[in-house]
């Protein structure tokens, strides 16, 4: 199907225009999609969206193949040698009692991989630039701590929050635009540092904080709405209060 789609003869004008870094946006957006599917419970949709991700290494593949590259037989031959080699537990006589054991194992292989490439090692290596600035704080954070670069308690992290914060409030008062966004930068990284400490996913959090926020103001929108209301002409005293009718509505349908 995607061959015909960018055969040059017949094929797709719009399949047949793109390349790797203009697909690279909706292999991006897909795999978001599919997140969303699991957050809702949805598994109609989950599986509609895992179809449209499939697509994606396919896509993806088949252009590669165009230029003779790599074709999708040999992407699905190295995940699976991947993959082999990074369970001796389970294909090899390696031992794994738990989960931390295999992930001490998986790091291990995944450095004498990168070893045998010649690449230079860094405790930092393997997050890449292309993912989300929380999860990437998140991930580099994590791969700090293993060697030892970890605050020994949460008020560590506690005490650093309010220093970021003093330092916010100092860049506000001098104005200096750089330097507000540098020290927000700061408590946003630190925030994340928090999360990690407590077994909490900062971008999971923060996408649920955010479909909390948008369910609410539905429902802010949705009691307007009943009222032959329009929610820009509501007070701000008004919304408030529907906010936190929202919440209590929510609490009553949890208990």
């Amino acid at each position: 199907m995607m061959a015909a789609l960018r055969n040059p003869n017949g094929g797709c004008p719009w399949d047949l225009e793109q390349d790797f870094k203009s697909i690279a946006p909706y292999t991006i957006e897909e795999a978001y999609e599919v997140a969303d599917a699991i957050d809702r419970g949805n598994m109609a949709d989950l599986r509609e969206e895992l179809g449209d991700l499939l697509l994606q290494p396919v896509y993806h593949a088949q252009m590669a193949s165009e230029d003779s590259l790599f074709d999708l037989h040999d992407v699905i031959h190295d995940i699976t040698a991947k993959m082999i080699s990074r369970h001796p537990h389970v294909f090899g006589d390696t031992d794994a009692a738990d989960s931390e054991a295999v992930n001490k194992i998986w790091d291990e292989r995944k450095r004498l991989e990168n070893k045998d490439k010649g690449a230079n090692e860094s405790a930092l290596d393997g997050v890449t630039l292309g993912i989300p600035a929380l999860l990437r704080a998140q991930k580099l954070q994590k791969k700090a701590a293993k060697v030892g670069f970890e605050w020994r308690s949460l008020d560590d992290v506690y005490r650093k929050i309010d220093e970021e914060l003093a330092e916010f409030k100092e860049a506000l008062e001098d104005g200096d635009p750089e330097k507000i966004s540098d020290e927000l930068g700061d408590i946003l990284l630190n925030i994340v540092n928090l999360a990690r400490m407590n077994g909490v996913n900062a971008e999971e959090a923060l996408r649920s904080a955010s479909n909390k926020f948008t369910r609410r103001f539905n429902g802010i929108e949705d009691d307007l709405n009943k009222e032959n209301k329009r929610i820009e002409d509501a007070s701000l005293d008004t919304m408030m209060h529907l906010w936190r009718m929202q919440k209590e509505k929510e609490r009553k349908s949890a208990a």
